[in-house]
Parts: C-alpha cells; sequence; structure tokens
C-alpha cells in the first residue's frame, strides 16, 4: 500500500468560547507525566466551560503550567483520550499527517507480499487513542472504540484513504458507542464510508495462507490478527502430531498446524458459525500439499465441559485459546482460577512429549498471574515439564501502557 499526503487531516472542531482548560487531581498528573494515555472523569477537580464531544482538551496542573492536549468526551468514564504530552504543539493537519507517517514506518518491514493482513494502527499505543486500523488486503477496516471520534469520521477517512491505497474503508464501532453513532452522525457499525461495496468476507494473506475476514460484522475488526506470531511458532512444533485447537474460532491455529505436517487436527469450539469459516478457511488452502494431507475434524461443544468428558481422548499438542475471561477488573480472580482449572484439563489429554500452548487475552490478568496458573496447574499435575517459551505482542500490536497489555502466552511440554 502506497503513501501520498495531499488532504486535509483531523483538525478540532471549533470550541464554543476559547480552548477547553482543564486542571486535574495531583494523582492524574502523575500518571499524565508518566505517559498514562488516560484521564478519567473523577480526576478532573476544574474546566473553564463544559466541553464539547470530540473537541481538543488543553490540560494544565496546580501551577498552571501545560501537561497534555488530548480528545474530550463529556460521557465517557475516560474523560479525556491524550494525544500529546510535556510540551504544547499545534495540533493541525500537518500535524495529524506526521503522527500517521510515524505510525506507519513503525510497520516498515514487517510484512511481506505473503502477509496482507496486519495492523496499521494499534490505538493509544501508537498515539491515537481508542482507533485502531486493521488491512486485509485491499480492504481497510476503522475501529472506534470512544465517541471522541465521532466528529472527525469525514476528516480521518481523507487522511487514511489518501496515505494508503484501498479498495474500500470499512468503519467498525465499539458496542458502548453505536447508538450515539447512529442517532447523531447517521453512521452505523459495519459501514462502508469509503469506495466499493463489500458483499461477503475479504480473503487475504498470513505468512502465505489464505483466510477469510468478516470486515463488515466479525469480532474485533474480522479476525485475531494478533496472534499470527503465536500461530507460526506452532506450526514450527506441529509436525506429525495430533492436534487440538480449543477455543479455536475460524481455526487459524489449526491451519498452520495442518501446513507444519501434523497429522490430525481438531477445531473445538461452541459456536458453529466459527467452526463453519474453519471448515472454509481449510478449503482455501487446499493447494499445500500438507493441508490437503491433514485431518481436519470440528467439534461444537463449551471447551471446559468436552476436556472434562472426553477423558479417552489425548492429543501431542493442544492450544488454549480462549475468549477474555476477565472483562472487568472485578472478574480477575475468578478467571486466573479458570485458566488454571483449563490448563489443568487440557494437560490430563496429553500424551507423553506433548506440548501445551496457553493463551490469554484478558487485561485485567496480568502475565505474572496468568503464567502462575499454568505454571502451577502444571506442578499439581506432578507429570514433569519444561517450560520452552513465553510470547507477548506482536510487532504490529506492541502495548506502551499496563491496560494496553492484553496478550500472553507461554509454551510448556510434558514427559
Amino acid at each position: 500500500m502506497s503513501a501520498s499526503h495531499e488532504t486535509p487531516a483531523p483538525s478540532a472542531p471549533k470550541p464554543a468560547s476559547g480552548l477547553l482548560r482543564l486542571r486535574i487531581r495531583p494523582a492524574a498528573e502523575g500518571h499524565v507525566r508518566s505517559g498514562h494515555p488516560w484521564v478519567y472523569s473523577d480526576s478532573i477537580r476544574e474546566e473553564n466551560r463544559p466541553g464539547r464531544l470530540g473537541e481538543l482538551a488543553a490540560i494544565y496542573d496546580k501551577k498552571d503550567r501545560f501537561l497534555a492536549m488530548g480528545l474530550f468526551d463529556p460521557d465517557s468514564p475516560i474523560r479525556v483520550r491524550v494525544l500529546l504530552a510535556g510540551k504544547p504543539e499545534k495540533i493541525d493537519a500537518a500535524w495529524w499527517r506526521a503522527r500517521l507517517d510515524r505510525t506507519l514506518a513503525r510497520r516498515a518491514g514487517l510484512f511481506d507480499a505473503q502477509t496482507t493482513g496486519h495492523r496499521w494502527i494499534n490505538g493509544e499505543s501508537d498515539g491515537w487513542p481508542g482507533l485502531v486500523l486493521d488491512r486485509y488486503d485491499t480492504t481497510l477496516v476503522l475501529k472506534i472504540y470512544t465517541a471522541a471520534w465521532l466528529p472527525r469520521i469525514e476528516e480521518l477517512k481523507s487522511l487514511l484513504t489518501n496515505a494508503l491505497s484501498c479498495e474500500r474503508l470499512v468503519l467498525r464501532l465499539s458496542r458502548n458507542i453505536q447508538p450515539l453513532a447512529e442517532a447523531q452522525f447517521q453512521l452505523r457499525d459495519g459501514m462502508v464510508i469509503h469506495g466499493s461495496a463489500l458483499n461477503g468476507v475479504v480473503i487475504f494473506q498470513e505468512n502465505g495462507l489464505r483466510f477469510e475476514a468478516d470486515a463488515l460484522r466479525g469480532q474485533k475488526t474480522g479476525f485475531f490478527l494478533d496472534q499470527r506470531e503465536n500461530r507460526r511458532q506452532v506450526e514450527s512444533l506441529a509436525r506429525g502430531r495430533e492436534v487440538l485447537n480449543a477455543f479455536s474460532f475460524s481455526g487459524g491455529f489449526s491451519l498452520y498446524a495442518a501446513r507444519g505436517g501434523a497429522r490430525a487436527v481438531t477445531d473445538l469450539d461452541i459456536s458453529p458459525h466459527a467452526l463453519a469459516a474453519a471448515r472454509r478457511n481449510f478449503a482455501l488452502n487446499q493447494s499445500v500439499a500438507t493441508v490437503a494431507a491433514c485431518q481436519h475434524e470440528t467439534v461444537q461443544a463449551d471447551t471446559f465441559a468436552w476436556l472434562e468428558r472426553e477423558t479417552a481422548r489425548q492429543f501431542d499438542l493442544i492450544v488454549l485459546d480462549p475468549p477474555s475471561l476477565a472483562k472487568r477488573e472485578l472478574e480477575r480472580e475468578r478467571a486466573v482460577q479458570a485458566y488454571g482449572r483449563l490448563a489443568a484439563l487440557a494437560i490430563g489429554r496429553l500424551r507423553a512429549g506433548g506440548i501445551l500452548v496457553a493463551a490469554s487475552c484478558s487485561a485485567h490478568v496480568t502475565a505474572e498471574e496468568f503464567f502462575g496458573a499454568v505454571r502451577d496447574a502444571a506442578r499439581r499435575s506432578r507429570r514433569r515439564f519444561e517450560e520452552l517459551q513465553t510470547t507477548g505482542h506482536a510487532p504490529d500490536h506492541a502495548a506502551s501502557f499496563r491496560e494496553g497489555e492484553y496478550l500472553k502466552c507461554v509454551y510448556l511440554r510434558f514427559h
């Protein structure tokens, strides 16, 4: 995708009465100075006037020194999404274009023609708080997680489509902002806001394998691009093995395992739609000899219940990649216990020499807590094991603040 910069970029809506100025509490000042990208509503102690959705807010400390500038949302607990901190800068079209240039430059050299699906913008960690941009071949998917971006959609569209050549740009909206987006801005989740209409799924490549992405209605932006590096690692471990892919979604880990020479793979998921997508993805890759030779089975069931029930089934490699088990902080402790229980069930289904690949995408569960739960389950099994490696975020999904650090994975071999 080529780059050029000719059209205006997002600029602040004209404020009702001068720049919106906020002062925040001392603890919040420290967080902003340390680089945290969020300012919560209860951290604001003074504002010079009511702020409007999407306008720029300047944040000052108690001594009236500039701290940061960010996007304001009067109705969100996260009241300001920080764009810059430290020294003030003029945020205009040139500023936005320069920020996009730097964001795209971070991906330079990461992908070749064999990978046409990846992340271009990763939210706060790239300086675009509450916004991600993913590529699926010639389709770009822009997902918005905060209403503060809604007044700027037209400017974003111009900026992105002039910087990145594409056939279309699809807008995806977080569920919590969808009613406001439609009522005030006539924007709907799954709208094609630039380019040709999209009927059905998009086909893209990842390391030479072909996958479908449901860019209009699928989870996230249509596919789980963040597990690309772990899928490659599973491929390197799969030769000659019988593989179970639990919480398989559309079969990404299984397809990589099949290309890596697995003799059989089983996709296990509670969703019949996910399993149907897995079968279609295998069909897309039948020209790969090892994929065509691999026995592919799909099982629709709850993973916890199936692992408890199917005690006779044994595997040489098991992948555990569940959806987030802790979507709120209050669920953290129970989630850690569930990860441990899940790992214990899987370990009981591994043959001698078998490998467990256990992943978590729960931001509220730390890497230390997750790895600890899996290691504890391994020790309780009384089987000898070795830890092969742990992994985190892929380069195009790098995280720069604690709440953004969600992905972690551990590899254990059992004897």
